[in-house]
């Protein structure tokens, strides 16, 4: 059964089809990845002024370096070209001083078992971006490693702001 948010969001493909201007090439013309939060608030496309095409966007929960972003990255890296590396968290996230442990036992008591993967909650904005830079810095199999900066993005001003590393 269809949700009316899926129905409305398949019509406007089905419109989106019709006067689409044509594929881009799969490799990104900035040559350029940037990973950031999955939160509804973030438009990577308007923050930055990207068109399709442009650079790849990679999203999971706390725009985190996790062992699969750092899979994706590679891939991005040694298939489809790009170079640099923007780490995007922001401001009012939902891992932000999140309770991991409450919500895993949440989930034990639910399912009767844990999840075998972590949350990543934190309490640090600036560390947590300051981490994933560093992790996505050290990781052997980046060939590109040397263009990497983190930034926070403030959901309530629209403002950016780099983290030195």
């Amino acid at each position: 059964m269809n949700t009316p948010a899926i129905d409305a969001l398949t019509a406007t493909a089905r419109e989106h089809a019709a006067d689409f201007e044509g594929p881009h090439a799969v490799i990104p013309t900035m040559h350029l990845a940037i990973v950031t939060c999955m939160d509804s608030r973030i438009n990577t496309f308007r923050i930055f002024g990207l068109d399709s095409g442009d650079a790849h966007i990679l999203r999971n929960a706390g725009g985190l370096a996790t062992d699969d972003m750092l899979r994706s990255l590679v891939l991005s890296q040694r298939r489809l070209q790009t170079r640099e590396i923007i780490i995007m968290a922001h401001s009012d996230c939902g891992l932000h001083h999140a309770d991991e442990p409450r919500l895993r036992a949440e989930i034990v008591n639910d399912t009767g078992s844990a999840p075998p993967y972590a949350f990543g909650a934190f309490d640090d904005l600036d560390a947590a971006v300051r981490n994933s830079v560093t992790r996505v810095r050290e990781h052997p199999y980046l060939p590109h490693r040397d263009k990497v900066r983190g930034f926070v993005y403030e959901v309530e001003t629209g403002h950016l702001r780099e983290i030195a590393v």
